[in-house]
């Protein structure tokens, strides 16, 4: 980042993995600065490199059992889950030193469509202080070369693959979730609320009828578990999570990205091609926790878990989300920062457990205690 001119062209495309700059107009290091004054919590603030150092850098040692838990029936040796779009398809992060597949309870491919896709026009990413806005327009081989191709090469004993499927049409909603019901993947996301495409995604996440025609759909074509990833832009999240329960969905995960777009103040145009895309990382994570909070009070009493998702970059931030009423916690624009974050964070979980004295993460899982109940602002 060019730290001389924050408003500079270009000048927050790039990443800084440290994330340290004397400058108030830099975001701190995500990774260090949540609850670093609270001293209740500094056991879940360790930064993820010291964490690596230890045995579970190499991913020989085992989880923690306390970690493990079972989502839809499917058994997650943590209850961290690699966010679809972050990861590729399963195999990129294997490359950095230190990091494991083992060391995460599941991971979300790359959102597949029936066609390959080249996505949206550079420029795709942005960074924005504490976030980062993406446009990258689905960009896939498509099905049959994940399923022919992809899912072969990667190793089902690690962790758990779960399959992200992105469509235009009902119709290729449907094909695409048919073809991956006949692969090995262990359960399949429907991606109706992705904010960066220009037909499908959005328009059917934001409609909840639209939502539930679409799960519907999807449900009659799998036996596979099956995980409705719900949008933060639409008026109530609680609807659409009821009418997507009922068309059939096992699990949902909140949020997706929240819609934005960034100007470049010397061209006054878009910074994006597509002008607007979805907002990911610490920024919204106050909005992802509330959207947790509420989309438990329906799913919870249906027994329906909830991947939460939304700015999580510690081990506090996870902690937060399960006890607003997510099973498990999605982790995806941190490992931009920071590849190795996972071990930071199942190494705080785990910490808190020991230091409250409970045997299980599940035990977390709901429990937030609010007093007086809660009106809008």
């Amino acid at each position: 980042m060019n730290c001389a001119d924050p408003y500079a062209p270009g000048a927050a495309l790039t990443l800084q993995p440290e994330g340290h700059c004397a400058k108030s107009h830099c975001p701190k290091d995500p990774l260090t600065a949540r609850l670093g004054d609270n001293p209740a919590m500094a056991i879940v603030t360790e930064p993820s490199r010291a964490a690596a150092a230890g045995p579970s850098a190499t991913g020989e040692a085992a989880l923690p059992e306390s970690l493990a838990l079972e989502f839809c029936g499917l058994r997650f040796a943590s209850p961290i889950v690699l966010l679809s779009g972050c990861v590729g398809f399963g195999e990129e992060y294997t490359r950095v030193e230190g990091f494991s597949n083992r060391d995460v309870g599941a991971i979300v491919l790359k959102g597949t469509t029936g066609s390959p896709r080249l996505g949206n026009a550079p420029h795709r990413v942005y960074e924005t202080p504490e976030g980062i806005l993406n446009a990258i327009g689905l960009q896939n081989p498509g099905v049959a070369q994940v399923v022919e191709r992809i899912l072969p090469t990667l190793d089902f004993e690690e962790t758990r693959f779960i399959a992200n499927v992105c469509g235009s049409t009902i119709e290729e909603y449907v094909e695409v979730t048919r073809r991956f019901d006949q692969s090995p993947i262990d359960a399949i996301e429907i991606n109706i609320s992705c904010p960066n495409i220009k037909e499908g995604g959005i328009q059917f996440g934001n409609v909840p009828e639209m939502s539930a025609r679409v799960v519907a759909a999807c449900r009659r074509a799998t036996q596979k578990p099956l995980i409705t990833k719900l949008s933060p832009n639409q008026t109530d999240i609680r609807e659409s999570a009821r009418v997507c329960i009922e068309a059939g969905s096992d699990a949902l995960a909140v949020i997706n990205t929240v819609t934005g777009m960034a100007i470049d103040i010397h061209r006054r145009t878009p910074v994006l091609a597509n002008v607007q895309g979805g907002l990911s990382g610490p920024a919204i994570k106050p909005i992802a926790l509330l959207k947790v909070k509420q989309v438990y009070e329906v799913a919870g009493p249906r027994g329906i878990p909830i991947i939460g998702q939304g700015g999580i970059v510690s081990a506090a931030d996870a902690l937060e989300f399960l006890i607003a009423g997510a099973t498990a916690v999605g982790i995806g624009t941190a490992l931009f920062y920071d590849p190795l974050v996972c071990h930071a964070v199942n190494g705080g979980i785990a910490a808190y457990l020991q230091q409250y004295g409970l045997r299980s993460v599940r035990e977390l899982i709901g429990t937030l205690q609010v007093g007086g109940g809660s009106t809008a602002c």
